[in-house]
């Protein structure tokens, strides 16, 4: 799970959303009272911000624009094609060695 939020937290740091630690008392506080791990879009003004909140690993909250939403929702994407198709590669190269026809010398001593 953890290995996951860093993997998000790395996404939206990326897609420029602005990191802001907890370093007051108060802040923290208002941290953990806020929805954990997940992008909540909060109306501000004329514009909609959305908010990730992270009280366990950073103490933190990370903030961006519909800009920074919409390029986190495409790094997201990609990520996840791309461990797709690693795992598919892993997979398909896992299912096509016959380690048996190349006798017990080739890949060890």
């Amino acid at each position: 799970m953890e290995e996951k939020i860093q993997d998000t937290e790395q996404l939206l740091a990326a897609a420029g959303f602005k990191i802001n630690y907890a370093q007051t008392p108060e802040q923290q506080a208002n941290v953990k009272g806020m929805t954990q791990q997940k992008l909540v879009a909060h109306p501000k003004g004329d514009k909609i911000m959305y908010v990730y909140a992270d009280a366990s690993i950073c103490q933190c909250v990370y903030v961006g624009d519909a800009d920074a939403y919409a390029r986190f929702q495409k790094l997201a994407v990609e990520k996840e094609i791309a461990d797709e198709q690693r795992q598919a590669a892993e997979t398909n190269l896992d299912a096509t060695m016959n380690w048996g026809m190349w006798g017990p010398g080739l890949w060890w001593p």
